[in-house]
């Protein structure tokens, strides 16, 4: 009898599988700051020759980086976004909305965006596209899709390379501490499963089919960076569940912009396996992002950015996304 275990087809956990990675995490982010060679993606990544190389033939093959000639005596290559990969600057904007919220501030670099659309700095909001409401994770709903499946999860090994984004030199830091959670796969997991209202131990393990002793660190690794509080459901014996704390619930936003990517990229014929309604308008949910000022979608080429090395330095590059 074969022991292999089936979970619900999900878009996050598709999505996870090509950006749920750390160092993949720092690729990207650099990339988005201008670092298209190979060298200047080491430097500001911090990561070694060919774990770096490893990881930019892994974004190649998912499509989310092309390699483009910029000499050709000698022969030199860049790294620039496909459409694919450009279709995660959403999630980025709420990465970088949640560590600004939530992260670290002193050693890192800050950033100042600016919406070319209607000229002022603003900071990413998660909106509604029919109401233009902001998203809160307390007012939406959930319901399965036409696209809802099982499947058998065949998650590609990877090795835990979490302190990657915090073993930077501190002119090289942006984000950070979510890139440690969103570069876990079984974290972001695990923050999936809580959301959609699984609590205990052996809902979430059955939701995710992760092995019990990861669960069990990642649950604690949780816990201990205030995403996952424990409460207890029974004393005879003492059983515990997880729920998450207001760090984690605005988290919720990068999942979102997650479950959106996967939905466009790998989602089967039938449609997309879960279906969101935003609760205020009653409508089903099509996220944006939009300017905090204008409240106006924003585009990655509608964006540009100056950037603040270290605190009390000047900014020393601008750029567009």
């Amino acid at each position: 009898m074969s022991d292999r275990k089936f979970i619900r087809t999900c878009s996050i956990w598709r999505a996870l599988e090509v950006v749920g990675d750390t160092s993949i995490l720092l690729i990207l982010e650099a990339n988005w700051l201008g670092a298209r060679r190979f060298e200047e993606l080491r430097n500001r990544t911090g990561l070694l020759k060919p774990l770096l190389s490893d990881r930019l033939k892994r974004l190649m093959a998912a499509g989310v980086l092309e390699k483009t000639p910029y000499s050709t005596s000698p022969k030199r290559f860049e790294y620039r976004l496909t459409e694919k990969g450009r279709g995660l600057y959403w999630t980025a904007l709420m990465m970088l909305r949640w560590e600004r919220r939530w992260g670290p501030s002193e050693g890192k670099i800050s950033i100042t965006l600016r919406h070319t659309g209607c000229g002022h700095e603003f900071e990413p909001v998660p909106a509604c596209g029919d109401c233009g409401g902001e998203i809160h994770a307390r007012e939406m709903a959930w319901s399965e899709g036409p696209g809802l499946g099982w499947m058998t999860p065949t998650y590609s090994r990877r090795r835990r390379h979490r302190d990657t984004a915090t073993n930077r030199e501190a002119d090289s830091i942006l984000l950070d501490h979510v890139a440690q959670i969103t570069g876990d796969r079984w974290a972001s997991l695990v923050l999936r499963s809580i959301f959609t209202g699984l609590r205990k131990f052996d809902e979430i393990c059955e939701d995710t089919a992760i092995a019990t002793n990861i669960l069990s660190e990642r649950l604690n690794w949780l816990c201990q960076i205030g995403m996952l509080e424990m409460h207890p459901y029974s004393t005879r014996p003492n059983r515990y569940e997880y729920r998450l704390t207001e760090k984690a619930i605005d988290y919720y936003p990068i999942l979102l912009m997650l479950l959106q990517w996967g939905d466009t990229y790998y989602v089967s014929p039938e449609g997309p396996p879960l279906l969101l309604t935003h609760k205020p308008c009653g409508h089903e949910l099509t996220p944006v992002v939009v300017c905090s000022h204008c409240r106006q979608p924003v585009a990655p080429e509608e964006v540009t950015f100056e950037i603040a090395e270290s605190p009390g330095r000047a900014p020393d590059a601008t750029g567009r996304a």
